[in-house]
């Protein structure tokens, strides 16, 4: 009786003076601090990593191609998640608890999946510059690439929109709903008939993106071996346009290429789980759905830290940037790609 009184006491309610309130967690001080610095720290690169790759590409003229378009688009979904999902969201992950309102828990993840709509259009994208280089500058132009995170956005907000603000994910699965539901809490279950159209959208573009960059690679492999075969017969400093493009070309098919592989990592443990979870009547403890859905967000961040590290022209751009020489009347104008980074 005293350990139940006991319990009672140093339980923490979200809502202290509401009926049907979620429990809220309870952390000492130290690792409550550690939690908000670690996923808070994840929104911080998400946010600020992403906005400095939107700035590089819409200021230098130089980054004004087809592809980079494609790329800030990337980055503005995730600076987006970055601004209003990942600060929310870890809020809900320390305290358990959602204190932003019921129709904003349904919004805040509506912009997860533009990220897996744009990798698909940038992987066939980087297929037809690698392997049809020639005829690239002509079938993907700039306004070609707007339609296609035009459609990118498009299809990211429908999906999301017509699951959750139709309460079609609930849809038999009531029972749990209701078990499930509480004040202060955001909580979005899946029934089998979503979760399984969540898996195909995922998957399908998944294997095909996965097919696209190992023909990639295969043409790429061919393509290096042919010009150090030409390499052996002329001298390199006269290399022509035409070999250093394909160069360029397979050296961001394969950055991009890194970029997809963390974002299947990140993603395809979140998916899988979410399958499971439907068929097998939502097993998955608390904690580890957290982590699983952190995985996910922290891939808004990678992609950034992906770029810094192959990119030599967007480390370039990042110096300009904060030292502030980026607001210089000519500096749109700077060459970010020296001979080195041309060939690398």
């Amino acid at each position: 009786m005293e350990n139940n009184l006991a319990q009672a006491e140093t339980m923490q309610l979200c809502y202290e003076n509401m009926n049907g309130s979620c429990l809220k967690t309870s952390y000492s001080p130290g690792p409550r601090a550690i939690l908000y610095t670690v996923l808070g720290l994840g929104a911080v690169l998400a946010v600020f990593g992403n906005l400095l790759v939107i700035t590089a590409i819409l200021h230098f003229k130089q980054l004004h191609t087809p592809t980079n378009f494609l790329i800030a688009s990337l980055a503005c979904a995730d600076f987006l998640v970055g601004v209003t999902v990942m600060p929310f969201s870890t809020v809900r992950s320390v305290e358990s608890c959602w204190y932003f309102g019921e129709s904003y828990c349904k919004f805040h993840t509506s912009f997860c999946f533009a990220s897996l709509f744009h990798s698909c259009c940038i992987s066939v994208d980087r297929y037809i510059a690698v392997t049809d280089p020639l005829s690239y500058p002509t079938k993907f132009t700039v306004s070609v690439s707007g339609i296609r995170f035009v459609l990118s956005w498009f299809f990211s907000i429908t999906y999301s929109f017509s699951i959750f603000y139709t309460g079609a994910n609930e849809e038999g699965i009531e029972d749990f709903v209701v078990a499930l539901t509480c004040v202060g809490g955001c909580q979005a279950p899946l029934n089998q008939n979503w979760v399984l159209l969540c898996f195909l959208l995922f998957f399908l573009p998944t294997v095909a993106m996965v097919f696209i960059y190992n023909k990639i690679f295969l043409v790429a492999k061919h393509q290096a071996r042919k010009i150090e075969s030409t390499a052996s017969q002329v001298v390199l400093a006269s290399e022509s346009y035409k070999e250093r493009v394909p160069k360029r070309e397979r050296k961001a098919a394969k950055t991009l290429g890194i970029a997809v592989a963390a974002f299947l990592v990140s993603w395809l443990p979140y998916i899988i789980d979410a399958v499971i979870d439907a068929y097998m009547n939502f097993i998955t403890l608390p904690y580890v759905y957290e982590i699983l859905v952190w995985c996910v967000y922290y891939n808004s961040a990678m992609n950034p830290l992906i770029y810094a590290f192959f990119y030599p022209w967007f480390r370039k751009a990042i110096k300009l940037i904060v030292s502030g020489k980026v607001l210089w009347s000519d500096s749109s104008t700077t060459n970010l790609f020296s001979d080195e980074a041309n060939i690398d």
